[in-house]
């Protein structure tokens, strides 16, 4: 009860003294998975959503198929976010695989040809949250960071707005290590085949600083190192996200990339102030991202939740204040308009 009173007094303070979201204009606005709030989730329907919706960059994480396409998959298990399971003719396809050391059952990206995935349709991840989105449940293809880029390029054009990229490399090491496909190449070579320069408004990001280091030596993007409370780098297992955090570790991190990426919690206190982080970082010479800001109550801290259940809209605006009061340079959000924007 204590704690809650603390972050409604700190919120009440905020709200007297902050600036508003919409004058935070040094504050990046990152559409986590596109629009994932509003549509379902990296899908091209979710990116041109928060495109419209004002967002600076559009986040597609990135698996790759069996003919070395990139494509835009939160996993490379396809089981949660599109219809294989319902697919008879896939159903020998069904694998169990073991990746960053969790045996996982399903349908992998990597066993499918493109040709072979453009025959499955889109999913909401999570319909019991977000039932709206499965209205649109069967409408989307899986899409190509080429469809990707190419959506960008047809949006800048329309509004002349520069859109970002920020794309993130998942599982690089099982990939390469299990499956024999080196996903750094890969984007590189996609990069360069689509004329996407280190000048242009990209960051790339991953949980693994191999990935990272082998990006920095070999181009000049911007890189980012995702972090989190728990665990470590499955390419490096004697190191903790924990201690990349600390001076010393940010240090490290500065040599190879030039932000963090950082859970809420590790960038506030429970009572909604400022952690170490973000003034660590940015005496490292490192930008923060925090992410991710969801408008549900299911993902919020409980002095933010609304009335009604998990799927009931809470305060998500005053999450976004708290944290562009704590310094963060960007911030992953799966609603890029702010809490007002609807379906």
């Amino acid at each position: 009860m204590g704690e809650r009173v603390l972050l409604k007094a700190f919120l009440a303070a905020l709200f007297l003294c902050a600036p508003t979201l919409a004058a935070a204009d040094d504050m990046l606005i990152i559409a986590h998975r596109g629009a994932s709030a509003e549509r379902p989730e990296h899908t091209l329907a979710a990116y041109e959503r928060a495109i419209d919706k004002g967002a600076d960059y559009i986040e597609p994480d990135l698996v790759v198929t069996k003919d070395l396409v990139l494509i835009s998959r939160h996993e490379n298990n396809l089981a949660d976010t599109t219809d294989v399971a319902s697919r008879e003719e896939f159903e020998s396809r069904r694998r169990d695989k073991e990746i960053d050391g969790q045996r996982i059952a399903g349908w992998f990206a990597e066993d499918f040809t493109l040709e072979e995935l453009r025959t499955l349709r889109a999913r909401e991840r999570i319909p019991a949250i977000r039932p709206a989105n499965a209205r649109f449940n069967g409408l989307y293809q899986v899409p190509t960071l080429e469809e990707i880029v190419m959506l960008v390029r047809a949006k800048e054009a329309e509004t002349g707005r520069t859109i970002g990229l920020y794309p993130e490399l998942k599982h690089p090491t099982f990939f390469l290590q299990a499956e024999g496909i080196d996903m750094v190449d890969l984007l590189l070579a996609e990069l360069r085949r689509l004329n996407i320069n280190p000048d242009d408004s990209i960051y790339i990001q991953s949980f693994e600083p191999s990935a990272l280091g082998r990006l920095n030596q070999r181009s000049d993007f911007k890189l980012v190192q995702l972090v989190k409370p728990d665990g470590g780098p499955v390419d490096e297992p004697d190191l903790r996200y924990a201690e990349m955090v600390t001076p010393t570790g940010l240090a490290e991190v500065a040599t190879f990339a030039d932000a963090v990426g950082a859970t809420i919690p590790m960038v506030l206190n429970p009572d909604g102030s400022p952690t170490s982080l973000v003034g660590d970082a940015k005496a490292a010479g490192l930008e923060v991202h925090a992410w991710t800001v969801r408008p549900e109550n299911a993902f919020l801290p409980a002095p933010l939740k609304g009335q009604g259940g998990d799927a009931a809209r809470g305060n998500s605006a005053a999450l976004m204040d708290m944290l562009e009061v704590a310094g963060v340079t960007g911030v992953f959000t799966d609603e890029p308009a702010g809490p007002d924007s609807g379906n």
